[in-house]
């Protein structure tokens, strides 16, 4: 029976956020934005298992004991790296078998809604290609050169990626076995890199990434209204 399994990589340092340690420890209502985005799937009935991947020399990360939860300390430099590293000692522990579903996802993402995280899984989750949540893009598009603008960009078709991007393990797999994951920019990049279309499914405009200082009021408004 093909698993649901979230992989959540963490071994980043946030340097952009500027909180003088990594963003996913940052503490916003009463948790860790790591244990905000941790809970969104240990608390979803769809989701069988969770694995976050933290830096080898990670000492800060503490959480209660879960059954669904699985911490791999294998995190790499970049966030392909932590994700290839964390996918591949999923399958050699026999953790995840090919055919189950990877759903990667930014921990820094803490405010996904249960109703796009199902969404994802049940349009996606049985379809061999995968799928990615993604938001249609809303804001006319500029082309920069020399800070001026260049030109504008047409809108139509335009998609902004979010995560969870889901895709079978087999695939994840093959299409991060590369000797350079410099060109991948997210999981759905690497597969199309095999001559695979994803899917694009609806996301929510409140799936935002925690990535500047200013993140972190609207972050906190939508945490307090989910409590």
């Amino acid at each position: 029976m093909r698993r649901n399994i979230a992989l959540i990589p963490a071994a980043g340092v946030g340097e952009r956020f500027g909180a003088g340690k990594p963003k996913q420890y940052v503490e916003i209502v009463g948790k860790t934005v790591l244990q905000h985005t941790l809970d969104v799937f240990l608390n979803c009935a769809a989701i069988d298992k969770v694995a976050v991947v933290l830096s080898p020399e990670d000492n800060v990360f503490q959480t209660g004991i879960h059954e669904k939860l699985h911490v791999l300390k294998v995190g790499g430099e970049t966030r392909a790296e932590s994700v290839r590293n964390g996918l591949f000692a999923l399958l050699q522990s026999g953790l995840a078998e090919d055919t189950d579903n990877i759903l990667v996802h930014d921990a820094a993402r803490c405010c996904l809604p249960q109703a796009a995280l199902l969404r994802l899984i049940e349009t996606a989750g049985a379809c061999e290609e995968g799928g990615i949540l993604a938001v249609p893009v809303a804001d006319t598009l500029k082309r920069a050169a020399d800070n001026a603008i260049d030109a504008t960009v047409p809108r139509s078709g335009l998609w902004q990626a979010q995560t969870p991007q889901l895709f079978r393990a087999g695939l994840l797999r093959q299409a991060l076995a590369v000797p350079d994951l410099s060109a991948v920019t997210d999981e759905a990049s690497a597969v199309e890199m095999l001559g695979v279309h994803p899917r694009l499914v609806l996301g929510d405009a409140r799936n935002l990434k925690l990535t500047l200082p200013q993140d972190e009021y609207i972050v906190r408004l939508l945490l307090e209204q989910a409590d």
